[in-house]
């Protein structure tokens, strides 16, 4: 069953064209990467996914209703939460608060906001940190607390912008293992990833846009195996 559908999404600036006629599904329970060069379009499509951006042409659709044109917020409290490239937390707040305050999109007392952070945080294993102030976070921990942010809205379904980028062996493989236990959650993720080791290790399928253009779309095998991927993607990261 399809949580998510984009059809022929089209994203103008000006004239020029970073996402043209994009049309691609993700089922629910999936982990689905979205790959491509930088500038292909990726960001461009989670912006237009969660409502920052209003499709120039084409729409999306969240089990079956219309989400294109909506709101952020709108589309948040409908079930999909997202984290960015550059992550950002509340600077001045704790661990703990920054998660409670995402917390309050689904509730109203402090009390129950406070419980689903707690628990958000152990989940991501930031709980001996939840005192402390986020500007002081190294980058792995800062990336888990934008995890942990987008988690504490209970969303259906999850879009991961470059989780991965900066982190160290260690703190990938335990940014892995958050991953497939959200899955596990039953919470389907969309998931933007230049380290190619981990978007081939824990998607399900992939789609890659070039140019804004969507080029291949399948399983990790077959992607690996596509000579345009190779030719757009694959082969850049091997000669780099």
């Amino acid at each position: 069953m399809s949580l998510l559908e984009a059809k022929n999404v089209s994203m103008f600036f000006g004239g020029l064209a970073a996402i043209s006629d994009v049309s691609f599904e993700v089922k629910e329970g999936e982990i689905l990467g979205l790959i491509g060069p930088n500038g292909a379009g990726k960001t461009t499509m989670f912006n237009v996914v969660n409502g920052f951006y209003k499709p120039t042409k084409g729409e999306v659709f969240f089990k079956d209703k219309k989400i294109s044109g909506l709101k952020p917020h709108q589309i948040c409290k409908m079930g999909i939460a997202r984290t960015f490239q550059v992550v950002k937390p509340l600077q001045r707040m704790s661990v703990l608060d920054n998660v409670i305050a995402s917390a309050f999109l689904r509730v109203k007392g402090r009390a129950q906001a406070e419980e689903i952070a707690l628990e958000t945080i152990k989940f991501t294993g930031l709980y001996d940190d939840r005192e402390v102030i986020s500007k002081g976070l190294p980058l792995g921990k800062r990336k888990k607390l934008e995890i942990a942010r987008a988690l504490a809205t209970q969303p259906e379904m999850l879009l991961l912008d470059e989780s991965f980028a900066g982190l160290n062996p260690h703190e990938l493989d335990e940014s892995i293992e958050i991953i497939k236990k959200i899955r596990a959650r039953g919470i389907t993720i969309m998931i933007i990833e230049h380290h190619m080791k981990v978007i081939m290790s824990i998607s399900d399928r992939i789609v890659v846009l070039n140019y804004g253009e969507k080029i291949a779309e399948g399983t990790p095998q077959e992607i690996a195996n596509n000579p345009f991927v190779v030719e757009a993607y694959l082969g850049e990261e091997k000669s780099a």
